[in-house]
């Protein structure tokens, strides 16, 4: 499974990129591939100032060996090796009419000191977070991921969208860090679905992502903007700094087992802001914004 799932986001990580290449016209991806000397490596991706996108990264890694001491801590285990492998992306738009992206789909395996394999799961996403929300690309965005999982089970889609709106909330500021999307993990074999189907599953939303995201910019990415406007992506984006940095479970894993920093912290955007105490006018589309993220909604009943 380990080597069918690789496979699979090496492939994913080509499409993507061609696609945002063709879709931005004007930068292309940087490649860089990087070896962990612990074991395993990965392959990033960046795109930088481009007409579209101001920064991005479409990254997979494949690392492996013992697990660390502080890993072993959080698993509840006690000296283990382990596998793991993803892809793991964000996009930060030019155009504040354009929402950030964020996706990532990853395997794990867990295995005790004689090589046998103890555990093993799925986990993954997709999360769109706006700057001025438009509520037909939120509904767009949720649309595809319920049919993503509908293939599946019809369960999936109001179990993962509640998970993903609790996991990506900024509990110190009491708001989402966007409208959400999907947020699912620890997907092991078992009585609802097979190590084989759960595969099915986690490549069936990764090939979602691209359907989900790429319309939407292609109505705003043309949109004018104002220096107000583009101030106020940079405020939020803050938001999206200290989530990252402060709650993400995956930030923190590479951390912990020594992986590539820059990137691990190829999600953070280029220009950010912290204004002291700042508030919207009220009534603004920046005041609407931040009334929907701090009362998460749901998209297919309530748009």
């Amino acid at each position: 499974m380990k080597d069918t799932f690789y496979s699979y986001i090496q492939s994913l990580q080509n499409t993507i990129c061609s696609t945002l290449e063709t879709l931005d016209g004007k930068a292309v991806f940087q490649e860089d591939l990087w070896d962990r000397p612990e074991g395993g490596g990965g392959r990033t991706r960046v795109i930088q100032d481009g007409a579209v996108f101001e920064k991005g990264g479409v990254n997979i890694s494949k690392v492996y060996g013992p697990l660390p001491k502080s890993m072993q801590a959080y698993f509840g285990v006690g000296e283990s090796d382990f596998f793991a492998c993803g892809l793991s992306l964000v996009l930060h738009p030019v155009n504040p009419m354009v929402p950030t992206v964020h996706a990532n789909w990853r395997y794990f395996e867990l295995y005790d000191k004689d090589g046998n394999t103890v555990d093993q799961w799925f986990g993954g996403g997709q999360d769109l977070t706006p700057y001025y929300l438009f509520d037909e690309d939120a509904v767009h965005f949720h649309t595809v991921c319920k049919k993503a999982c509908d293939t599946h089970n019809p369960d999936f889609y109001p179990r993962f969208k509640e998970k993903c709106d609790s996991y990506f909330w900024n509990t110190h500021r009491g708001e989402a860090r966007g409208v959400g999307g999907l947020f699912f993990d620890y997907c092991r074999p078992g009585e609802e679905l097979s190590l084989e189907e759960w595969y099915e599953f986690v490549t069936g939303i990764g090939n979602s992502f691209l359907p989900s995201y790429i319309p939407v910019v292609e109505r705003r990415k043309d949109l004018p903007y104002s220096e107000a406007q583009r101030e106020w992506q940079e405020i939020r984006r803050g938001r999206y700094v200290e989530f990252n940095l402060v709650h993400d479970k995956g930030t923190l894993f590479g951390l912990r087992t020594n992986g590539r920093i820059e990137s691990i912290l190829m999600s953070l955007p280029p220009k950010v802001q912290w204004k002291y105490d700042h508030h919207p006018e009220e009534g603004s589309e920046e005041a609407r914004l931040l009334q929907v993220l701090r009362s998460p909604r749901n998209w297919m009943e309530n748009p």
